[in-house]
């Protein structure tokens, strides 16, 4: 908790020493961490590799675009709406994915990812097809305040969203509920025959974990100001997929650096080639290689301490 507490003062002290595209970067990192995050709750706790988590970001992000277009709601609560209405979205594609385990769950999950996106290039009063919604704005917070308008509110507001996130998923996984999703990721059979509706629990674990990645989108379409179907594509699910796991599976805190080591590499590795992707795919596979923890089971070895899902 000390530690949480330090990196959140830390993070609360930025705006006072970066310049402005620091803090934008800084924002966007915040954002793909609470996306990572999200996801890890499936394929860290419950062995639920998702291919199709995007449709989770794009969801939120069309949603809280089209609240802050059309409504006079704050930018706060269109937020929070947009996650909520994705978590509740999530139930019904939940129900049908855990018919299935294994790579056909995955498969069904790229399905409904890509489905929505085909929806999104169709659907063009709501998703504003290819184009996206434009102009998307940062409207004031509740009672009037205007804070949330500026980069530096909106900062505080991304930030606060991602430690109330933490600290949900970190008490989520620490309770009775966590365990029985650990007990289905090592042994599902054996959860199974002591009397436990595994199928219920992972219907939920999806819904919740789509809940938080839809927030990360909501976020995402005030920040950068439109949305668009790129946002559904599944290279986007590809993309979280490997931040999730160069960071450290199954820790909620290793995600999140695996983001923001993610979006550093990308940034620097862009400046100098278009072929960015082509030198992460390298640093991918020695990851998986030569550290299947990610960079906080690096970090644990170096501190001769040990890393282990929780």
């Amino acid at each position: 908790m000390r530690m949480m507490l330090a990196v959140a003062a830390l993070l609360a002290l930025m705006p006072l020493g970066l310049p402005p595209y620091a803090m934008t970067l800084l924002t966007e990192a915040l954002i793909m961490g609470l996306f990572a995050m999200s996801l890890d709750l499936m394929v860290g706790y419950a062995r639920l590799i998702s291919f199709g988590h995007a449709a989770a970001y794009g969801l939120g992000a069309y949603t809280c675009g089209n609240i802050l277009l059309h409504t006079d709601i704050p930018l706060p609560v269109a937020v929070l709406l947009a996650g909520l209405f994705s978590g509740i979205v999530a139930i019904g594609v939940a129900w049908v994915c855990t018919l299935a385990t294994g790579v056909s769950f995955s498969m069904l999950t790229l399905a409904f990812g890509q489905l929505l996106y085909a929806v999104a290039f169709k659907w063009t009063s709501v998703t504003g097809a290819s184009d996206g919604l434009a102009g998307i704005p940062r409207r004031p917070g509740p009672f009037g305040v205007t804070v949330f308008g500026t980069k530096i509110g909106f900062y505080y507001l991304t930030m606060a969203c991602l430690f109330g996130s933490f600290l949900f998923a970190r008490t989520l996984v620490r309770s009775p509920f966590g365990a029985v999703l650990r007990g289905i990721r090592e042994n599902e059979a054996k959860t199974l025959s002591l009397g436990y509706n595994t199928r219920l629990y992972k219907i939920a674990i999806v819904a919740m974990s789509y809940m938080l990645g839809g927030l990360a989108g909501a976020l995402y379409a005030p920040f950068a100001g439109f949305a668009n179907t790129e946002l559904l594509f599944w290279l986007q699910s590809g993309q979280v997929l490997i931040m999730v796991i160069v960071g450290g599976t199954g820790t909620l805190v290793g995600p999140i650096l695996g983001a923001a080591f993610f979006l550093l590499v990308q940034q620097q590795l862009s400046t100098y080639t278009d072929s960015w992707a082509l030198f992460f795919g390298v640093i991918f596979i020695g990851f998986v290689l030569f550290a299947p923890q990610g960079i906080l089971g690096l970090t644990a070895r170096r501190r001769g301490v040990s890393v282990g899902t929780h």
